[in-house]
């Protein structure tokens, strides 16, 4: 049994607002170069002089080293403090964004992202932990869906900037621009976030740990990414395929040699004791089941839109953006909601939106438009998804106790992320099976997505039968 302990109290007033918007801003910022910097790739490609599939370990880089260091990070935030680390992931951050504009070879930008990838994760992983001390219990929802608002309008905006930048000028302003805000991240953080205990007598994780949860999860996203490639290499598919699948053969031992390991210790690096709680384990279901749909669907709408339809650049755009246009108009609803309605169902509610949404494209994929149709399921999906997001996001958070924030936010983030690599692991499987990348095979990717929302739907409703932590 978890011990139990008082809920944090929250900031008042002036100090609450410029904390809040400090986190906010780290949020921003984090989501404007994760959706901008791919816009870019074609250019640092041929600026580099390095063919295309080699470019993409710029972003590749980035999401393996926050994905790997995401909960030692969060563990380390527990130890010492969720500020110490969320500024020195800013500074890491802003550091090695000056060192990225300025990369004159692959190996070298590739370094940067990197470290990006590793202040990103003191970002992430401590993001909710922060919002949960200065927000007070009774406004926690607030909190946490005024954060989903700024995600999704970052995520709007992330392409617009990108492009914007690269019609005047060259695909380094995309870092260099993140020097100076994270020099104000720093500056407000410094003089705005509070200060909170560490957790008495936590330990520092073995280096084994360490090794077996950086393998783990190089190992599963490296065997996506071979199955990735092997939808654009029809010459070397099977040897890509094999690659793929010993990659995620080795994988699963590593996963089964490390959940044996941290069951049997006290302090986990890998928080199987917040898993054991019912509410943050259908959570955790929910997000991962949610993200992988997401991603199917951001996947296969490129490909769709520009390649099968030959729909104009901007209109694909125009269509792609009523996804998080919806999350923005649920999320401002469901911070109301929070604490009125019980999140398992505001969250089934939502998925069960976006499950429809997404089935709808499927069948829109299958007969070829008509482009209103495009738009309006993937209005219905964004706003299943935001009405979703925030609940889920505040059961995660409150489920956990008080002293176990920074794992909650570590597996937080850890669940995003690895919905995202399996959604895109599952689009390049459906489209090998084809040969190539179909409409009838975009529409079963779809379709996939729709069952996913349907059953983390099924995994919120669960959540229904366990009562939430009292505001």
């Amino acid at each position: 049994m978890l011990p139990a302990s008082s809920p944090p109290t929250g900031l008042m007033g002036r100090e609450r607002h410029l904390a809040a918007f400090t986190i906010l801003l780290g949020i921003a910022l984090s989501v404007l170069d994760a959706t901008s910097i791919t816009l870019g790739l074609p250019t640092m490609a041929r600026d580099l002089g390095v063919p295309a599939d080699q470019a993409i370990w710029v972003i590749n880089a980035f999401q393996l080293a926050a994905l790997v260091a995401l909960l030692p990070v969060a563990n380390w935030a527990e130890r010492s403090s969720f500020r110490r680390v969320y500024l020195v992931g800013a500074a890491l951050w802003g550091t090695a964004s000056a060192v990225a504009g300025l990369a004159d070879s692959l190996p070298l930008l590739m370094a940067a992202r990197v470290a990006q990838g590793l202040g990103a994760a003191g970002l992430m992983a401590v993001n909710m932990a922060l919002v949960r001390l200065v927000w007070p219990p009774a406004q926690l929802g607030r909190g946490v869906a005024l954060s989903s608002v700024v995600v999704s309008l970052a995520t709007v905006c992330g392409p617009l900037v990108a492009a914007a930048i690269l019609s005047v000028s060259s695909w380094r302003w995309l870092f260099a621009l993140n020097v100076p805000a994270c020099a104000l991240v720093l500056w407000l953080g410094w003089r705005t976030l509070p200060f909170n205990a560490p957790t008495p007598g936590l330990l520092r994780p073995s280096w084994l740990d360490m090794v077996l949860n950086a393998g783990l999860f190089s190992l599963l996203f490296l065997a996506a990414d071979c199955v990735g490639r092997s939808l654009k290499s029809a010459a070397q598919r099977t040897q890509f395929l094999v690659q793929g699948a010993l990659l995620l053969l080795a994988g699963l031992v590593v996963a089964v040699v490390h959940v044996r390991r941290q069951s049997r210790q006290a302090q986990p690096l890998l928080p199987l004791d917040l898993l054991r709680i019912p509410l943050f384990r259908l959570s955790m279901m929910t997000s991962v089941g949610s993200f992988a749909a997401q991603t199917i669907a951001y996947v296969v709408l490129p490909f769709l839109l520009l390649e099968a339809w030959h729909a104009p650049a901007a209109q694909a755009g125009f269509l792609m953006s009523c996804w998080p246009v919806g999350t923005f108009v649920a999320a401002s609803l469901a911070g109301r909601w929070i604490g009125r309605y019980h999140n398992g169902w505001l969250g089934a509610l939502g998925l069960a939106g976006q499950a429809l949404g997404l089935a709808g494209l499927a069948w829109v994929a299958s007969v070829g438009g008509p482009y209103l149709a495009v738009a309006a399921c993937l209005l219905l999906c964004g706003l299943g998804f935001g009405l979703f997001q925030s609940p889920n996001n505040h059961t995660l958070i409150t489920s956990a106790p008080p002293d176990r924030s920074g794992a909650a936010g570590g597996m937080l983030a850890t669940g995003r992320l690895t919905g995202q690599t399996l959604g895109a692991t599952l689009v390049a499987v459906v489209f090998a099976a084809h040969g190539h990348a179909t409409e009838q095979s975009m529409a079963e990717a779809l379709l996939v997505a729709a069952v996913l929302s349907a059953l983390a739907a099924i995994a919120s409703f669960a959540r229904t039968r366990h009562p939430l932590q009292p505001l």
